[in-house]
């Protein structure tokens, strides 16, 4: 790999459809970061608040509860963040 080359840096987001988690969303993308928000349920969550910031289809959606160890882990596991 050269030099040019930058491994884009993963950063995993709970509670990314929120306020807080949105605008760090938004400043980790503006920054190069590939970022994956975890919501309580993608399917049924309102994420107005990243459409408004034009940024919902730069977010990779993933479905988890903070409660679940498993589902945690498996997310983890899968992403590999690095934030």
């Amino acid at each position: 790999m050269s030099k040019d080359q930058k491994v884009k840096r993963t950063a995993l987001i709970f509670g990314v459809s929120g306020q807080d988690g949105t605008f760090l969303a938004d400043f980790l993308i503006k920054k190069g970061y590939k970022v994956v928000g975890v919501s309580r349920d993608v399917f049924g969550a309102s994420f107005t608040n990243l459409e408004r910031l034009g940024i919902k289809n730069d977010v990779c959606l993933r479905s988890a509860s903070i409660h679940d160890f498993r589902s945690v882990l498996q997310i983890i596991s899968h992403e590999k963040p690095d934030e």
